[in-house]
């Protein structure tokens, strides 16, 4: 599977995120029984809200629920949104580079077991031109459904030249469901191609996650992905972008929100492999009770690649004194004129600011909310207006960190929301 098996604290991209307890989950095979025995019933109340306006693909467990997938839209000509299992049987080969990996061999072994246990996921073909104006939605769900499991969805997006779309994928859990999602998601972009990939995980916090993102840009592309994880008892969400071709952009913009018994981990891979791209990153991170957050930041200017603008901020804000970041960023630099920053700063609330608020009367539990609200707003406020940016205030809200009625609109913090984060999208209580 992988030369290297299983990472562990020995690795230094894992030096400080531990296995024992997802491995601890059984690696079921994925056999036609096996899948049949974990394949839940679902309504949609169980859904997070109404879907986003265009195309929804829902995963439970692993597979495509075709009973609440709605992929009947208005969609341009030549567009394709489908279930893998479908997509692997009428393709011309084209799919092939989506598990084929680099020379170097897989990075590690839930990659590799991504590529040999994934049951299902969902193909997006964008041909060259198209424009899809609504939102592209895929829900990972996962549910009981006997014993505790692996599940490992997989996305793959090809964007051809100039096609435009919005990504969306969110990952919940049911409480009850423990389970390890290892999900990847693969994206191509065609020279001059434009994709905005939002991803939203609040699974509950007796599972754990680990997802990949794998991207390579063509020339003149544009990826814009976003990051919001407020939820498992481990998290890791790995980000693995080449550009590939000269004049490629790439933001990547992180916002995690570790609470009491967690501990998310937030590798970030950018290569630029071509000249004059340009790399934003900005990772936030607010920890409390005693989590853990997890910041490992990597950019490459390959030989060549000259005329490469890169930049790479991670600021963290911890709230108690058992609260714990780790931040790592770095720059390998191989090529002459270039333009590169890298920075990180970790602290804690500004007591200056903490005693304005409560001199002017307001009590200290909702001062520290305003406070903290104000430091993640700039990245709540990157996801696009609407119901995208909703469901990331909800899952933001759910973890305590946001009040309910947003400070923006001069209401004030005067409560903030307790509910489990899958409990509150779903419209349920929290178990």
């Amino acid at each position: 599977m992988c030369a290297n098996g299983f990472p562990s604290t020995k690795d230094e991209d894992w030096r400080y995120t531990r296995l024992d307890a997802p491995l601890a989950v059984p690696l079921a095979g994925p056999s036609g029984e096996w899948v049949e025995e974990r394949r839940p019933s679902i309504s949609p109340s169980e859904l997070p809200g109404p879907p986003l306006g265009g195309a929804r693909v829902v995963v439970v467990n692993g597979q495509v629920a075709d009973d609440v997938t709605a992929i009947g839209v208005a969609l341009p000509q030549g567009v394709r949104i489908e279930p893998l299992t479908d997509a692997v049987h009428r393709t011309d080969g084209r799919l092939e580079h989506a598990w084929v990996r680099r020379a170097s061999g897989y990075p590690h072994a839930l990659r590799a077991l991504n590529d040999t246990a994934a049951l299902d996921g969902v193909l997006i073909d964008l041909p060259p031109g198209t424009v899809v104006e609504q939102p592209i939605e895929v829900v990972f769900l996962s549910m009981p459904a006997g014993p505790p499991a692996w599940w490992h969805p997989r996305t793959i997006v090809v964007a051809g030249p100039g096609a435009r779309a919005t990504l969306v994928e969110t990952y919940l859990s049911l409480p009850g469901s423990e389970s390890v999602t290892n999900a990847l998601t693969h994206i191509d972009l065609g020279d001059g191609a434009e994709i905005v990939h939002d991803v939203l995980q609040g699974e509950s916090t007796d599972s754990f996650h680990f997802s990949s993102l794998e991207a390579r840009l063509g020339r003149g592309s544009r990826l814009c992905s976003r990051l919001l994880a407020t939820g498992a008892k481990i998290g890791r969400h790995e980000v693995d972008v080449v550009l590939a071709g000269e004049g490629a952009e790439l933001t990547v913009d992180g916002l995690f929100l570790t609470g009491a018994g967690q501990h998310h981990d937030n590798p970030v891979l950018v290569d630029h492999a071509a000249a004059c791209c340009r790399s934003r990153q900005l990772y936030k991170g607010v920890v409390s009770g005693d989590g853990h957050g997890v910041f490992n930041g990597r950019i490459i200017v390959r030989p060549g690649a000259a005329g490469t603008d890169a930049a790479q901020v991670n600021k963290n804000l911890l709230l108690s004194e058992r609260a714990e970041v780790d931040t790592r960023p770095r720059l390998e630099i191989n090529a002459d004129d270039v333009t590169c920053t890298h920075g990180a700063a970790v602290g804690q609330l500004d007591l200056d600011a903490l005693f304005y608020l409560r001199s002017r009367g307001v009590p200290e539990r909702e001062a520290r909310t305003i406070l903290v609200s104000g430091f993640v707003r700039e990245l709540l406020d990157g996801f696009g207006p609407g119901p995208i940016r909703q469901r990331a205030e909800q899952l933001a809200m759910a973890a305590g960190v946001i009040a309910v009625d947003d400070h923006r609109n001069g209401s004030g913090a005067n409560s903030t929301v307790t509910t489990d984060a899958a409990a509150a999208l779903a419209g349920g209580p929290r178990t």
